[in-house]
């Protein structure tokens, strides 16, 4: 209850000033004469590397005409905040903004800007500052879009392949190699920060690949790694014909090896067998030539 009142109270009070700069700013035309005759609103793109420093400047205008000048930030998933800061009574307030990383540039005499320190990847979102003088309100509107660059790591598995990963970086990395290969790029979910892992892996079947190198594309920067593939190996991955057709003529070598050696272990065995057989037949008919020449020699 006792912050639905502050904030409250707060809105009220930027509420008033933005009423009492209208007023100033009315009074001021009916004395002066009207140079510029519409509001003025430019929008830029910011990117800003994380755990950096980020300045964000209000439009350029003589700040001695300056009544008020206001900031609006409007965070991702968080509700709109207000800060102002008025001249003539050198009064700042900062409405429902509790995010104590941001905060007004010093100087606020000289120019109302805001300061981030240190950025972090919540701060991602529009930033607004307007500037009223009594020619008119100026504003500027910044796009902020907070960069993490992604950790890179190149290595080889067991069956060959070679794997690129780019992990965690916002936005998503861009994977490439050299030389070119069969390649699978693959993106993991977004984590709860935003960032996002890309991991590519590559294979070269039937192809003689020493080296190998993974590059990896991203706004903070670029980055390549190399590595040598084991024995500059080939991708282990034959199509599954091929493989069937190695088979099959390893298959074949051992059939007709073994059909030969079997060939030439039946003929020697065959071989001794009639050996045996002959020498077993010239014994008996030596014993039956001694057996007759001993019954005539007897009669």
């Amino acid at each position: 209850m006792q912050m639905f009142e502050k904030t409250s109270a707060e809105r009220l009070l930027i509420s008033i000033i933005m009423m009492s700069a209208s007023t100033i700013t009315s009074s001021s035309m009916d004395r002066h004469q009207r140079t510029i005759t519409s509001p003025q609103e430019v929008n830029t793109s910011l990117l800003v590397l994380v755990d950096t420093k980020a300045m964000l400047s209000c439009p350029a205008v003589p700040w001695t005409s300056v009544l008020l000048a206001t900031w609006e930030i409007v965070l991702r998933d968080k509700p709109p905040c207000l800060r102002a800061f008025r001249s003539d009574t050198n009064e700042t307030t900062g409405g429902n903004c509790t995010d104590k990383r941001i905060t007004w540039a010093s100087g606020l005499d000289k120019n109302p800007a805001l300061h981030i320190d240190p950025v972090a990847i919540t701060h991602d979102g529009y930033y607004r500052c307007q500037i009223v003088i009594p020619a008119g309100n100026f504003h500027h509107g910044y796009h902020l879009q907070v960069l993490v660059p992604p950790e890179v790591t190149l290595v080889q598995t067991e069956n060959g392949t070679a794997v690129c990963k780019a992990f965690a970086g916002k936005p998503a990395a861009q994977i490439s190699w050299t030389p070119e290969g069969d390649c699978v790029t693959e993106q993991e979910p977004y984590w709860g920060n935003d960032t996002v892992t890309i991991q590519s892996t590559c294979r070269w079947d039937d192809r003689h690949v020493p080296n190998v190198s993974c590059s990896v594309s991203h706004l903070t920067g670029n980055r390549s790694l190399s590595i040598k593939l084991n024995q500059g190996a080939r991708t282990l991955g034959f199509p599954a014909s091929g493989l069937l057709i190695i088979l099959y003529v390893k298959f074949s070598l051992l059939l007709v090896t073994l059909v030969i050696v079997g060939f030439v272990y039946f003929q020697r065995t065959n071989d001794c067998r009639q050996r045996h057989w002959r020498d077993d037949w010239k014994s008996s008919s030596q014993r039956k030539s001694q057996v007759t020449l001993r019954m005539e020699a007897t009669h």
